[in-house]
């Protein structure tokens, strides 16, 4: 999977968009909130809500020791970078963002939330 493929998955969900809130820093958003942070590499990652609490995202860490890391500075909040195409599976990582998009919109006002 490239940096491409998971922007056009991500951009795809409804509400989604794309933003460069820092430069060179690639995210998507929905109702103004971030559900990925999109690195280019080489190899890609992408940078995702893995769990309700750092607990839950440590999950993936024990998994995918050599593929997952705490994110930098939002890491205590179950935020986890998962790294592309060297371990995790990438109908995995497609579910994680599934999960990290469910999991922002959640927390959205209702009059901020897509409609599906």
């Amino acid at each position: 999977m490239t940096l491409a493929d998971l922007v056009e998955y991500c951009l795809a969900k409804p509400g989604a968009w794309p933003d460069e809130p820092w430069e060179g820093d690639q995210v998507a958003k929905v109702g103004g909130k971030i559900f990925a942070f999109l690195g280019a590499g080489p190899p890609p990652t992408v940078g995702l809500k893995c769990g309700a609490n750092r607990e839950m995202a440590d999950e993936w860490l024990a998994r995918y020791p050599d593929s997952a890391r705490v994110m930098a500075y939002i890491g205590r909040s179950g935020w986890n970078t998962l790294t592309v195409g060297t371990g995790i599976p990438d109908d995995e990582i497609l579910e994680a963002i599934d999960a990290s998009y469910d999991a922002v919109v959640a927390k959205l006002p209702k009059r901020e939330r897509p409609a599906s």
